[in-house]
C-alpha cells in the first residue's frame, strides 16, 4: 500500500504544486496517471520514490518512508524516467553490473524480453538509437520484479511494434502483489492495461477510480447529435467528430474512453466529483 497523507510540496520560490494531497495505491492494480504539462506528474513520481521529499505530510510505502532511501525499501522498486539513460555499455554489462541490487531479477526473462523488442544482450548502447536504449532499460525495469514499479512516458520512442510487445510484457509481468504507476499522455497506447485511472490537476487528484466503476456511471461515444441534455455530461471534437461523455442509464458497463474522460474531468472537474464522491 503507498499512501500520501496531506502532502505538500512547492519548487523553491514558486506556488505550491500540491497542498494537502490525499492519494492512496493499493496492491493488485496498473493506475494511469494523466495530467496537463506541469501538472506534476513526474514530481508526483519522484516523491512517491523517495527522491524528492514534501515540504510537508507524509509518504509511505508499505512501512517504508521513501525519502530515507534504505536499501531494503530500494530493492522493492523501479523508477523508469521518460528520459532514459543507459548506465552501462550493453544490455549485457548492465545485467552483470546491477541486477545484484534486485533479488528477484529474472535473467532469462531479460534476455527474452530484449529479443522480443529486437534489441542484441552484448549489442553497444552507445550506438542505439533513443528508442533502442529505451527497450534496453524497460526490459530491465520489468525483470527486476520490484513489488513497486513507476514508468512515466514509457511509449515514448518505441515504434508500433513495440509498444505492443510492451503491453504483453507489462500483462505478463503484473501479479496481485505489485502496484505499476504509469504516467503517460499516450492514453491510447496503454488503454488496454490500465485498471485505475488518476487525473491530476491543479495540485489535486480530480478522480481516482476504477475503470469499472467509471464503466457503470459513465458512456461514451462519438455522434452528431449527442444524448439528451439531461443525460450529456461532457462533449467536444474528436477525431471522428464529435465525442461525448454521458450518464449511463442502460446499466451495462461500455467501453471507457479515457482520453475524453481526461477532457471531461479538467473542463468540468464539479461534475466528475459529484458523480464519484
Amino acid at each position: 500500500m503507498i499512501t500520501l497523507s496531506d502532502l505538500s510540496f512547492r519548487y523553491s520560490k514558486r506556488s505550491p504544486l500540491f497542498e494537502h494531497l490525499e492519494l492512496t495505491l493499493a496492491p493488485g492494480h496498473i493506475y494511469g496517471l494523466l495530467g496537463k504539462n506541469g501538472a506534476g506528474k513526474t514530481t508526483l513520481l519522484k516523491l512517491i520514490c523517495g527522491l524528492t521529499w514534501p515540504n510537508a505530510g507524509r509518504i509511505s510505502t508499505g512501512r517504508y518512508l521513501p525519502g530515507n532511501r534504505q536499501a531494503e525499501f530500494l530493492q522493492t522498486l523501479f523508477f523508469l524516467p521518460e528520459e532514459v539513460f543507459c548506465p552501462a555499455p550493453s544490455a549485457e554489462k548492465l545485467e552483470k553490473h546491477y541486477s545484484v541490487f534486485y533479488p528477484l531479477f529474472d535473467k532469462n526473462g531479460f534476455r527474452s524480453m530484449l529479443d522480443s523488442l529486437d534489441v542484441g544482450y552484448g549489442q553497444k548502447t552507445g550506438r542505439l538509437s533513443y528508442g533502442q536504449k529505451k527497450k534496453v532499460m524497460i526490459a530491465f525495469a520489468l525483470a527486476c520484479n520490484t513489488r513497486y514499479l513507476f514508468l512515466d512516458e514509457p511509449t515514448n520512442g518505441l515504434d508500433i511494434p513495440s509498444k505492443a510487445t510492451f503491453r504483453s510484457m507489462l500483462a505478463s509481468a503484473f501479479d496481485e502483489e505489485r502496484i505499476i504507476l504509469i504516467s503517460t499522455h499516450q492514453v491510447r497506447d496503454l488503454q488496454s492495461l490500465i485498471d485505475n485511472i488518476l487525473i491530476l490537476d491543479q495540485g489535486r487528484i480530480l478522480l481516482n477510480q476504477s475503470i469499472e466503476k467509471v464503466a457503470e456511471k459513465l458512456t461514451f461515444g462519438h455522434s452528431s447529435i449527442p444524448p439528451a441534455p439531461a443525460e450529456l455530461i461532457y462533449a467536444g471534437n474528436g477525431e471522428l467528430g464529435q465525442v461525448y461523455m454521458a450518464h449511463n442509464t442502460q446499466g451495462e458497463a461500455g467501453h471507457v474512453d479515457l482520453e475524453t474522460l481526461f477532457n471531461a474531468a479538467v473542463s468540468s472537474p464539479g461534475k466528475i466529483n459529484s458523480l464519484f464522491n
